[in-house]
């Protein structure tokens, strides 16, 4: 091993996370060929090399009440994790993302003398704004992927850095339509919706059931449509009878992962709030943005909320762009309407793929490679 090679600990939980951090990874490994990387992760953390001391889909968990039955086991891997990276003295933890997991175990780490990088602002703009004094507390500088996040922590005294969203380096300009198309044996004038639940096994429980319902009443209203599903590996046997019980009479294809290709093949897609609608932004789609939880859950966070908007295309262009309809908004019938509504109106569908094109070349900044610049000089003060 290069003696000379950082050793990092890094924690990133669900897919989402997952692919954040393998990209950051790509970026660190590019500079420093021979650096360590442990903690939690997934496999496109574990293409560059991560050793996951425990799996990402251990974090895939979100809303108040949900987090509760999963409390104990959470906070039992939080705390021999710490204690695992406070023995192994690395020489940074990086969090991504996942702030309700990293910044209490970033606090604990930068205590213990730790540099502590946190990955991904947490929307403290969107909700939640007095987290950013427990930010202060757990890191040394923050790693923006929205350009106007930094200036919120320079007027606190936190450093932060914009290095762009990697997702906007990663997906191509122009859609490769055509050749998605190919690769899932989609005809080039076949009309087709992509379904996208979300990735955590709580997403499937309450929103999967609604895009299964709105599947069978857009089939109902138009039956020439193709309906796609990218399922997150791991979790076809939730979703597979979900389509049995709520979609059984219509043709919904399950596709292991391949969300990307979906996103780029379809002519609009029904989604779950989240990362994913950021790429379905980039892929320029047009799409109806949705999210339900448990009700308690629900009625918390709506406190909270800061904006009108949920959806990150949304917050970013600051405009209803796309529609959102949330928890008791979100009935079969809306969602179908909302989504076929796309289909009947080319020209708006034209003038919103042209603000996600304009969107696109202001989140791109090669964001490995700006990231690992901060990183380093971090890592030489």
């Amino acid at each position: 091993m290069d003696a000379a090679a950082p050793r990092f600990a890094m924690v990133a939980g669900e897919a989402s996370g997952d692919l954040l951090a393998g990209l950051l990874l790509g970026g660190l490994r590019a500079r420093w060929p021979g650096l360590v990387a442990q903690g939690i992760g997934g496999p496109k953390m574990a293409a560059h090399g991560f050793e996951a001391w425990w799996p990402h889909d251990k974090l895939a968990v979100r809303g108040y009440v949900e987090v509760l039955s999963h409390y104990r086991e959470l906070v039992g891997i939080r705390n021999q994790l710490a204690e695992r990276v406070l023995q192994a003295k690395p020489d940074m933890f990086i969090g991504v993302d996942a702030p309700d997991f990293n910044l209490d175990l970033e606090t604990r780490l930068k205590a213990g003398g730790i540099r502590t990088v946190h990955f991904v602002s947490p929307s403290i703009w969107a909700w939640r704004g007095k987290r950013i004094e427990k930010i202060r507390k757990a890191v040394d500088t923050v790693l923006c992927i929205f350009p106007f996040e930094p200036e919120i922590y320079a007027k606190q005294g936190i450093d932060a850095r914009y290095v762009g969203h990697p997702l906007a380096d990663t997906i191509p300009l122009e859609v490769p339509r055509a050749a998605s198309r190919t690769a899932l044996g989609i005809a080039a004038d076949e009309p087709v919706v992509a379904l996208l639940p979300g990735s955590r096994r709580s997403e499937i429980q309450y929103i999967a059931p609604r895009l299964f319902e709105a599947a069978a009443e857009m089939n109902r209203i138009r039956p020439g449509l193709r309906f796609i599903l990218p399922v997150v590996p791991g979790l076809r046997h939730l979703v597979e009878p979900l389509r049995k019980l709520h979609a059984e009479r219509v043709s919904v294809e399950l596709l292991d992962g391949r969300s990307h290709e979906a996103l780029a093949a379809c002519d609009v897609t029904l989604i779950a709030s989240g990362t994913a609608t950021l790429e379905a932004a980039l892929f320029k789609r047009p799409m109806v943005i949705t999210y339900a939880m448990h009700a308690l859950s629900w009625q918390m966070m709506k406190r909270m909320k800061y904006q009108p908007w949920v959806g990150l295309p949304n917050i970013l262009l600051r405009d209803f762009a796309v529609p959102e309809l949330i928890q008791g908004e979100a009935t079969p019938e809306r969602l179908a309407h909302a989504t076929l509504a796309w289909l009947d109106d080319p020209q708006r569908c034209a003038d919103l793929q042209q603000r996600f094109q304009t969107l696109h070349l202001e989140l791109r900044r090669d964001t490995a490679r700006a990231a690992t610049d901060a990183i380093a000089e971090i890592l030489a003060r």
